[in-house]
This record gives C-alpha cells, sequence and structure tokens, in this order.
C-alpha cells in the first residue's frame, strides 16, 4: 500500500517543505519583537492544549505550524529577542542557522574518523583557527602538542577534563585514594564544577569553593588558594583540579590566571579555565589581557554558543596532550614523578575500544577518534556551522559585533548612573584603591553599587558591592529608601518580577555580599540602542511604581 503524506526521505519533498519551514521561521524573527520576551503562561498549560495520544494518521505540515504559532511560542521564552538581557546570551545567526540546516542535512554520526573523516579533520581544523584567533599557545593547537574538541556545554567540558585529572592521579595513587582527592575554585564558579564533582565522585567536602569578595572583585585570591592547598596537604589530602574562570556568572569576575597557573604547576594541579562566555570577547586585541596566563593551563573551554553567533551547541574545548615531567611532587605527604606518557590523560580517561569499532586507521594511531574526547559515543557534525560563522562573518565583522554590545553596555551603565535611585559604580578613588584594572580595556560588564556615592577616602569594606564593568553585563540595584538594607532585598526581588511580568524585556538576578543584584546582560544579535533605551524605560517605570507604594 502507498504511504500517504510525508516519505521518509524525498528529495522533491524535502525542497517543497523546507521553504515553508524557512519561511515559518524568517517570519518569526521579522516579528519576534511582537511576543512576551518571558513566556507568561502558567506550568501545565500545554498539556491542555495537546491530544492525549499521538494521531493515527498524518497531518499536513501547515497544522503543525499552525499549532507552533498559536500552542508553542506563547510558551516560549525568546532568547532571540533583541529585548532578552537575562542570564548570558545565546547567540543564534544566519551563519550558524545555515550550519545547522547542512548537519542536520548530512545527519552522520561521527564518534570516530573513520565514520566521516570531514567531520572529525574539519573540527581540528576549525578549533585550531579559532584557537589562532584568541592567540592560544601552540601546546593547545593540533599541529601542536595538543588540541580542541567541540563538547555540547561548559558543563561537559569541565566534567570531561575533571576525570581526566582525577584518572591521572589515581594511576599514580590507586583508586583507593579518591577520597582523599581535592578540587578548587572560587564561590563565583559556576555550579557545573560542582555537579562534575558529584559525577566524578570527588567528595562534597573536597570540593573546595574559596569565598570572595569585592577587595578582589570577586576573583580568586592566589593568597587564599595557597594556604587552602598547603592545609590540605597537611592533613593528608590529594589537591588535583583547579578551575578558574575567565567571566564569572554572577558579575563577570575574572581570576588571575598566571598567578593560580604558577601555584596549580608547583603542586602538580591540574588546571582548567572557564572562559565560557568572556572567551569570546578575547579575539579582540585590546581585550585578549583578559586570558593572560592561559599557558600555564591544561585546559581551556569557551561556548561559541553563547556570543560568537553559533547555534547552540557549541562549546570548544582544548586540552594540551603534553604533560611536562614533574619530580618529587609531594602531594598529601608522598612524592611522586609524573612522566611524558601521561599526556593522553583525557583520551586515557575516556577512551573504549570494542570490538566492533575496531578500524585500521585507527588501531595505526593515524587519526583522532572523538568518541575518545567526550562522554558519549554518538557526535554530530557542530562544526560545520562554526566553519560557517567563521567564513560568513570573518574576524572583523565579529570583532565589530562584540564591541557593540560592549558599547551598548556602557550606554546603558551611563542611564543607571544618571538616576540616582539606582546603585551606580562611578570611577571614584576608592573604586580606583580596589580595582587594579581600570587602565585595561572594559568588556561590558556594569556592577553598580553604593560604595561608589560614599565619599572615596572612606574605609573600603567587604560589606560593599563592588565590581567594575567587565564583559557585556551589567549589575545594578535599586536603592531602598532611607538606605533601610533590610528591605533593599526584597524591593529588588519585587522589581525584578515586575518588570519581567512586562513581558516587555527579559532580566535576571544573582546575590553578591548578601545583597540582591539585578543583572542586566547585553548580546543578543538585534538588540540595538533603542532597545537599550526601551528596557531602562521600563525598570525606571516599575521603580516608580514600587517605590510609589511604599
Amino acid at each position: 500500500m502507498e504511504s500517504k503524506g510525508l516519505q521518509p526521505m524525498d528529495s522533491e519533498q524535502l525542497r517543497e517543505n523546507a521553504h515553508k519551514m524557512v519561511d515559518f521561521i524568517a517570519d518569526y524573527y521579522k516579528s519576534i519583537e511582537n511576543f512576551p520576551v518571558l513566556s507568561q503562561v502558567e506550568p501545565g498549560y500545554l498539556r491542555e492544549l495537546l491530544p492525549d495520544s499521538a494521531p493515527n494518521q498524518p497531518e499536513t505540515l501547515q497544522n503543525v505550524l499552525d499549532d507552533v504559532q498559536a500552542k508553542i511560542l506563547p510558551g516560549v521564552t525568546h532568547w532571540q529577542s533583541p529585548s532578552y538581557f537575562a542570564y548570558y546570551p545565546s547567540n543564534s545567526s544566519v551563519a550558524g542557522f545555515l550550519g545547522e540546516m547542512l548537519s542536520a542535512g548530512i545527519n552522520m554520526v561521527g564518534f570516530s574518523w573513520i565514520t566521516s573523516p570531514a567531520a572529525t579533520e574539519l573540527e581540528m581544523i576549525v578549533l585550531d583557527w579559532l584557537g589562532k584567533l584568541l592567540k592560544l599557545p601552540e601546546d593547545f593547537l593540533s599541529t601542536g602538542q595538543g588540541g580542541g574538541v567541540i563538547q555540547g556545554t561548559a558543563s561537559e567540558a569541565v566534567l570531561v577534563v575533571l576525570l581526566a585529572a582525577r584518572d591521572r592521579v589515581l594511576r599514580k595513587l590507586g583508586k583507593n585514594a579518591l577520597e582523599k582527592l581535592v578540587v578548587y575554585a572560587s564561590d563565583q564558579t559556576h555550579s557545573a564544577l560542582q555537579k562534575a564533582c558529584q559525577i566524578g565522585g570527588i567528595h562534597p567536602e573536597n570540593c573546595k569553593l574559596i569565598k570572595t569578595d569585592s577587595s578582589t572583585n570577586y576573583a580568586l585570591s592566589p593568597d587564599l588558594l595557597s594556604k587552602a592547598i598547603s592545609d590540605d596537604i597537611s592533613t593528608g589530602l590529594v589537591p588535583f583540579f583547579l578551575c578558574a574562570t575567565v567571566g564569572t556568572t554572577s558579575s563577570t569576575a575574572v581570576d588571575p590566571l598566571l598567578s593560580l597557573g604558577k601555584i596549580a604547576k608547583n603542586n602538580g594541579i591540574w588546571f582548567h579555565v572557564d572562559a565560557a562566555y568572556a572567551g569570546s570577547a578575547c579575539i579582540c586585541p585590546e581585550y585578549r589581557c583578559y586570558i593572560d596566563g592561559v599557558e600555564e593551563a591544561d585546559s581551556f573551554n569557551m561556548n561559541a554558543h553563547k556570543w560568537f553567533l553559533t547555534n547552540f551547541d557549541c562549546s570548544a574545548l582544548w586540552v594540551k596532550w603534553q604533560f611536562p615531567p614533574v619530580e618529587n611532587e609531594n602531594w598529601g605527604g608522598i612524592l611522586l614523578e609524573f612522566e611524558v606518557k601521561d599526556r593522553n590523560a583525557l583520551i586515557q580517561s575516556l577512551s573504549t575500544n570494542p570490538e566492533f569499532l575496531k578500524n585500521k586507521a585507527s588501531q595505526a594511531n593515524m587519526v583522532v577518534d572523538y568518541k575518545d574526547w567526550q562522554i558519549p559515543l554518538g557526535r554530530r557534525f557542530r562544526s560545520l556551522k562554526l566553519w560557517m560563522v567563521l567564513r560568513l562573518y570573518g574576524l572583523e565583522n565579529l570583532q565589530c559585533y562584540i564591541r557593540n554590545h560592549i558599547n551598548l553596555a556602557k550606554y546603558f551603565e551611563g542611564l543607571v548612573a544618571a538616576d540616582s535611585r539606582f546603585e551606580g559604580c562611578k570611577y571614584c578613588l576608592s573604586c580606583q584603591l580596589a580595582h587594579l584594572t581600570w587602565d585595561k580595556p572594559l568588556l561590558g560588564l556594569v556592577v553598580l553599587s553604593m560604595k561608589c556615592l560614599l565619599n572615596p577616602l572612606e574605609k573600603m569594606g567587604n560589606k560593599w558591592v563592588v565590581t567594575p564593568r567587565i564583559f557585556s553585563l551589567v549589575c545594578f540595584r535599586l536603592l531602598p529608601p532611607n538606605n533601610n538594607e533590610d528591605h533593599g532585598n526584597n524591593l529588588n526581588h519585587d522589581l525584578l518580577d515586575a518588570v519581567n511580568s512586562t513581558g516587555k524585556i527579559f532580566i535576571s538576578h544573582t546575590v553578591l555580599s548578601g545583597k540582591y543584584i539585578l543583572r542586566f546582560a547585553v548580546g543578543a544579535p538585534l538588540t540595538e540602542e533603542r532597545h537599550v533605551t526601551a528596557a531602562w524605560k521600563v525598570l525606571q517605570d516599575e521603580a516608580s511604581a514600587l517605590l510609589g507604594r511604599l
């Protein structure tokens, strides 16, 4: 019997229906400003709108698209809206979309070189391209002693390198040493690290998140790290992994990579750098300084799907294969020597070699098999979209794209600073004393605080929430009347709910030094100055309404 509706694959049906889908998507982007940015539906809304079971007979694409328009889009939070300022951006672009479309069309599963040689080799080449744009050391490139791999997210990236670091130590100390292994990071580090520790069997008390405060702009203090490591070694624990961040989620703090890297190297600790968000800015020469010290790292990660016009998911991870010998290393009172044979730690940790996957090229070690660089076996042809982004936009346009968002953040900074009802960071003496990087280019972050409104000679204290603008995030808060801090957090929580409930913009929050802080992240591809201006008006109007009811 001849089947009805769509064939499993038919080139002419694909052409006809794909044109309809592209038109639908293009119309969506053309009208995206008409949707509430944050979905306004209630939990469980969709079950009331869709049938209890799948249809027995095929439906038309138009019927499905009608349901998307009427039932699905109301439940979508529109991350590509020009008025989306929450969390961090998740960029989409024409080039990224075309690459995603091509990847879906080819639909290969590239777990090893032989399953699709072009997928493996293009990924190696494209990540070398991106690594060179970031001016990563040669040790991170496939043409050197390292290499790159595309993970799904930064969470996967930190997990696989933590597992590699763990197994590297356990091969020396034995599996019973697992309970002694210690991980270090700041308390501003993404929660993905804690999840990686849970998966990796690291005891919860051995995931040491070192407290930060405004005295270091919420960056990890090398002195506190050194003390923590020394204390742990003295009690027989084994420090083995350090995660530094360039652009933390809360306030885009930048950990001092060079100092931390030297501490890690002196103690035989794997040093991972998470630049998931801020790494994109470092393709601009004036911002490359924020990853100075990356040469000390063993692994480096940035998300091309955040601020680099590459559709989700595309998280670039680079690792060094060459681990130099470390002689007489003191871990938990045990003297160790690491040899060059440990250079493939990531692959040794994640590699499997079942009979059904064996082939001549892999067995001869002639090729890279990316199945051994990640958790799952299967993998998509993700390098296509990054390749298209790099080719169809080019470095100069990508740099302009980043700089435009930074300038929009600076513009928003000025708007906030001009309204005395909000806390704003001024370039006063107290800021200069607290922050030693004002002479460096700033990347689009504003963190606003009452500290800068105080006498610049007044003593600085950790209770103040102060961070200079770095990257394209703006942090700010509405001042409580009469400086009543007991009501300050509730006031800003209410302001967040009020502005998001309008549907006109979407922002998110964090907590710094106990204070509830609003975050305004500029980074959506369609955002223009008029959207920033309109967002500020929403904030001002809702703030006036809240203050008027007090």
